[in-house]
């Protein structure tokens, strides 16, 4: 069959770019719709791929549409990548925490920056999730877009659509340790379960021997590195707290340090708490993420607004966001049956958390579409680590529902990064006042 393709938020053209260059790739044949509310990045972004797809005689078609109706009608696959406000309000989301002392490398999947940004992704997604339903019930819809958790359980909850949540977090930290060991990871086995950016590879054998005991001696030699007046940056080398939980978890957590020390707060309460560094400044700067962003949008803009030449690595199969959800619809339409980590209700797969709770997990891609696997209980110590984690996507998916600040000053606290009650009231408040114009249902 001909493959149908929406990709909302192209505006993202990085995403777009890698998207194209797999399909392109994968040989398969596409009409590829562009969407994006903000005409000028949708602009460059419909440039750079119809130069891809004109450089690599695809059989692939491409048009583009700041509507999203337009476009639906017919879709097989739906692909959002949307982030509402962009850059500049994902800074705000970063920026008003630090002044109350609450430092965030990435911000946008727990502590405050999560659930600000939980407010304005779940109105847009759900949204997004109706006009499918209307339009193309049938097709496959997948999520990109963070916090993953809540705007996956708020689609769910709020429309019943079957959306999936995808993420290369597993993928990439399976990799990682693959390297660590000295091997390729296709001799690498292995079980993640948890949540989004807190996923727990609980079991990795090569060659179907376990490899847990010699990662707990590379554990060792990484803390023993981080201890020794490492520079900050080379953090994101030896990633430290994740060896650390490894020891004293019994799992070794993805996606490593930039993300997961989020979930953990109180261990980083004070600056330079972080192996003598500053989350969010010295160590995985959050301003040079920011930097890099706006410099890698402004190349693209250049590439597809002139004569220049495509640089060739831009056709090639890259690391990123986008690098599984072709494979993925190739293996459901061919039935092929291969596993790959995927965002879905909790079904069973793992019996001692919370029913409907959005896990990432192992997940079958078969004709029946993606399926979890089942998996073995957690141990009370890393399902403990989930737990109020859950609970919080609970909460904030309720104040963004219903724009409820009461359950908004309830995420924030359950989330354990403010220091009292008063500090999550006038927080809540600063973050709802900065991001009014994309927050409607507070007004």
């Amino acid at each position: 069959m001909r493959e149908q393709v929406v990709l909302i938020g192209a505006g993202s053209v990085s995403f777009m770019r890698g998207l194209t260059a797999d399909l392109i790739a994968s040989g398969m044949e596409a009409d590829l719709a562009l969407v994006d509310i903000d005409a000028d990045a949708l602009g460059v972004a419909e440039a750079i791929a119809r130069k891809m797809v004109q450089a690599s005689g695809a059989s692939i078609t491409v048009r583009a549409s700041t509507d999203r109706r337009e476009v639906l009608p017919g879709a097989t696959a739906v692909i959002c990548t949307i982030g509402v406000g962009g850059r500049r309000a994902w800074e705000q989301d970063v920026f008003i925490p630090r002044k109350y002392g609450i430092w965030q490398p990435v911000g946008d999947s727990v502590l405050p920056g999560g659930s600000s940004r939980a407010l304005r992704m779940i109105p847009a997604m759900v949204a997004i999730a109706r006009d499918v339903l209307e339009l193309c019930p049938d097709a496959l819809l997948f999520n990109y877009g963070n916090p993953m958790a809540p705007v996956c359980r708020a689609v769910r909850q709020a429309t019943g659509a079957n959306i999936v949540g995808l993420c290369h977090g597993v993928f990439g930290v399976a990799d990682y340790l693959a390297k660590q060991l000295g091997v390729t990871v296709d001799r690498l086995n292995y079980s993640a379960v948890g949540m989004n950016h807190l996923t727990w590879f609980t079991e990795v054998r090569v060659d179907g021997q376990d490899a847990m005991g010699r990662l707990l001696e590379i554990a060792d030699e990484k803390l023993a590195e981080a201890d020794a007046a490492l520079p900050p940056d080379r953090m994101h080398a030896v990633t430290p707290f994740s060896w650390w939980l490894l020891k004293t978890f019994g799992g070794f957590p993805s996606a490593c340090d930039r993300h997961v020390v989020e979930f953990f707060p109180h261990l980083f309460a004070r600056p330079e708490s972080y192996w003598g560094t500053t989350l969010g400044q010295q160590a995985y700067s959050f301003e040079n993420c920011i930097a890099g962003g706006d410099r890698g949008h402004e190349q693209m803009r250049r590439v597809a607004l002139s004569d220049e030449p495509l640089p060739p690595e831009w056709f090639r199969h890259s690391g990123g966001e986008h690098e599984q959800v072709i494979e993925i619809i190739a293996s459901i339409r061919a039935d092929a049956g291969r596993i790959y980590s995927a965002n879905l209700p909790n079904a069973g797969q793992v019996p001692n958390l919370p029913a409907e709770a959005i896990l990432e997990s192992p997940a079958v891609a078969d004709g029946a579409g993606l399926r979890p696997i089942l998996q073995p209980p957690l141990s009370a110590a890393l399902a403990g680590t989930l737990a109020t984690r859950l609970a919080w996507v609970e909460t904030i998916v309720q104040a963004a529902l219903e724009g409820s600040r009461q359950k908004f000053v309830q995420a924030l606290i359950l989330d354990g990064a403010v220091g009292s009650l008063a500090v999550a009231e006038q927080l809540a408040d600063d973050l709802l006042a900065a991001q009014a114009p994309y927050l409607p249902q507070f007004a």
